[in-house]
């Protein structure tokens, strides 16, 4: 790789999982505090930062196209493009791989290791290509600056990496061992948040409630007790968390739903299968029974509290029995939400090497029956919740003039019209239920 002139503007896009969305805003304020400035667009940057996600395949083939595509419409006249750093899960899991097939990347760094992009890109513009895959625990986070700045809606990373071994499932092998950050230093990072602007902070984890810390009197805490302390924050007016794993939920944090009034009624709940004998092959330590016990003890606590889940569907050896078992318990939660995906064989993984891998078009098909039951769950929800009012937290304008869009506590997409601002907690009555939103009028 030939030396050029060391990159001033960049533009980083983030695949996949919240927890990225978190990651490609620190690298960004990793790059500003280096000097560099955030470009509008990817065509002005001189350096393009894709941030990626391994989960499914066809998101590591859309970074190779994504690669080339930025050589050919990128490209300059005099014959440069813009550095490409690739980071994330795919840097992790396929580092050396990256390099060898795209030598127009100049740098490649793990979600472990990103505090170094500066470093990494400044050696790249001097011509060296680097990779950097270590997965030293919370190192980034003392190396990371200050947040800088925050909208309405904040995410915050407090737990990483996984000790799970979902049979499934990269992660272990992409973000490491499960690692809690320190209690302080989660308190003042929502302190900067808050102060820059977010009334809403939402805690981050690939398995979120197996956060442990100690408070400010060293007392042993969990994910409720980091929840309580953020709420006496003044300005922080709503906590959220996800992802959470059923074998980690505990009853302080089941409690804290009725304890503390900032705590949103939203639960997002992986349960991937219906079938017990599937979710033992996935290697989740749940059963069906079990899961449902679970959010019987939730609604009893927070009776209005949203539920939502993550599905799997053809996962090897899945019979159109067990599909159907699964449909059963989506009729049986009536899920406010719900994410589904295809089984997708990542290598590395125990279940890539399974019998009885699915065909894709018995996948398709499940998977349209899955969705549209899931749809069904969340239109009744959604009807279920006109005439109620609540409080929206405003996000952001509608396309619309004097329209505003903004959060139900349940985690409801909701537009309106009226006098309203950005970062406003509004009274709204909710009029009219669609498939993904809710309309809402203004409560004076």
């Amino acid at each position: 790789m030939q030396s050029t002139p060391p990159p001033k503007t960049f533009h980083v896009r983030s695949f996949g999982c919240q927890m990225n969305v978190y990651d490609g805003e620190r690298m960004a304020e990793l790059l500003i505090a280096d000097g560099m400035a955030q470009a509008d667009e990817r065509a002005n940057a001189e350096l393009i930062v894709l941030n990626t996600c391994h989960i499914r395949e066809r998101a590591v083939d859309r970074v190779y196209s994504d690669i080339g595509r930025i050589g050919k419409e990128f490209a300059r006249k005099d014959g440069s493009a813009p550095m490409i750093a690739v980071a994330g899960c795919v840097a992790q899991a396929e580092g050396d791989e990256i390099m060898a097939r795209a030598p127009t990347v100049g740098v490649v760094v793990g979600p472990q290791a990103y505090h170094r992009l500066p470093a990494m890109v400044a050696a790249a513009a001097a011509g060296r290509r680097g990779t950097d895959t270590d997965m030293p625990e919370i190192a980034k986070f003392a190396a990371l600056p200050r947040r800088r700045r925050s909208g309405p809606t904040a995410f915050l990373t407090v737990q990483e990496g996984c000790d799970k071994f979902c049979t499934y499932c990269v992660v272990p092998y992409t973000r490491g061992a499960e690692i809690s950050r320190p209690f302080k230093d989660l308190v003042d990072e929502a302190q900067l948040l808050v102060e820059a602007g977010a009334r809403e902070i939402t805690l981050l984890g690939q398995n979120v409630n197996a956060w442990t810390g100690q408070d400010e009197a060293s007392r042993p805490v969990g994910l409720e007790g980091l929840a309580k302390s953020l709420a006496k924050l003044p300005e922080l007016k709503r906590i959220r968390y996800t992802t959470s794993h059923p074998t980690d939920m505990t009853d302080a944090l089941i409690a804290a739903h009725a304890e503390i009034p900032k705590l949103m009624p939203f639960l997002h709940l992986p349960v991937q299968s219906g079938s017990d004998r599937v979710l033992k092959a996935m290697n989740r330590s749940h059963t069906v029974h079990s899961y449902l016990a679970l959010l019987d003890r939730f609604r009893v606590t927070c009776p209005d509290i949203a539920i939502s889940g993550d599905f799997i569907v053809g996962f090897p050896g899945e019979t159109e029995a067990e599909f159907e078992e699964t449909l059963t318990l989506i009729d049986a939660v009536g899920y406010a939400q719900a994410f589904s995906f295809k089984y997708s064989p990542r290598p590395g993984t125990p279940a890539a090497t399974m019998d009885g891998q699915i065909d894709p078009a018995v996948m398709d098909d499940r998977l349209q029956r899955l969705q549209a039951a899931v749809n069904r769950g969340q239109m009744a929800f959604n009807l279920a919740s006109v005439g109620r009012t609540c409080e929206v937290l405003v996000e952001r304008s509608g396309k619309l003039p004097g329209q505003w869009l903004g959060k139900s506590p349940w985690l409801q997409s909701v537009h309106f019209f009226g006098d309203a601002a950005i970062g406003e907690i509004v009274s709204v009555e909710l009029v009219e239920a669609g498939a993904n939103s809710m309309a809402g009028r203004l409560v004076a």
